[in-house]
């Protein structure tokens, strides 16, 4: 028992600690893309993906907990949700305690859903791996999709509030 809990807690430590690399990865290819390319897909459209398993931008902590359960972390400006061992969700909260970010991450690109239905096309490729980002200006936030390359692929969704 002991050592199924130490594996279990050894497991969420190293998933925690792919997911925030993954995430600053995610992060870093976001500005240098906002840095390199004009507002290509700023278009005044309705988003394909806008919710995580019903957890929206803008919801308080306390309804996306009321849809997702408690949280293998928790803490005033994010909570960190295992959902299996392939998928884990990391949710942001602004100083009001509302959600700013939803990032979720697919490990091996298992249960991951499939680009056209995110970001509704095809990704662009370079040597780090594949990404397409749809900003929503009107609606004032953006969804990119990230596929890395190397030995253990992992799709990473991201929902963002613009600042």
């Amino acid at each position: 028992m002991k050592s199924t809990r130490a594996n279990l807690f050894a497991g969420l430590i190293m998933m925690l600690a792919f997911a925030l690399m993954s995430l600053s990865l995610g992060a870093q290819t976001v500005a240098r893309a906002q840095k390199t390319r004009p507002a290509v897909n700023a278009v005044a459209q309705q988003p394909i993906y806008s919710e995580y398993k019903a957890v929206r931008l803008g919801m308080t902590a306390e309804e996306v907990r009321a849809k997702l359960g408690e949280p293998a972390l928790k803490a005033d400006d994010q909570d960190y949700y295992v959902i299996s061992e392939h998928e884990a969700a990391q949710i942001v909260y602004d100083a009001a305690h509302k959600v700013q970010a939803i990032s979720v991450d697919y490990t091996g690109g298992v249960g991951a859903p499939d680009p056209k239905t995110v970001v509704g096309g095809e990704l662009e490729t370079s040597p780090r791996g594949q990404y397409k980002m749809m900003r929503y200006e009107s609606l004032g936030f953006w969804v990119s999709y990230n596929r890395s390359v190397g030995p253990v692929v992992v799709v990473t969704i991201t929902l963002q509030k613009k600042p």
